[in-house]
């Protein structure tokens, strides 16, 4: 991967996510996870590392700014999608 530059992470509420998962579709729908809360760069391509599990995707998250209102029923969707299975802590009562 790239590495991180300073202007990645310049100023407060300015992150870099480095996601590890066993394919690109996982990989991608906790990207999406992460947009439907914050503003989000695309990602760089996913990579894989020689003798390390899975691939690893990298995104650039802004904190400072909300991208949308959350969504649960399109957030349990992604994680359906991943084939987690797991509930999203937000949708519990």
């Amino acid at each position: 991967m790239k590495p991180i530059n300073d202007g990645h992470v310049a100023k407060p509420g300015l992150a870099v996510v480095e996601i590890a998962a066993a394919d690109d579709e996982t990989a991608f729908a906790v990207q999406e996870l992460l947009a439907t809360r914050w503003a989000i760069a695309p990602a760089d391509p996913t990579t894989h590392e020689p003798g390390e599990p899975g691939i690893r995707l990298r995104c650039y998250l802004d904190m400072r700014r909300a991208a949308r209102p959350v969504n649960e029923e399109e957030i349990r969707g992604y994680m359906d999608a991943a084939g987690t299975g797991a509930e999203h802590p937000a949708s519990k009562p």
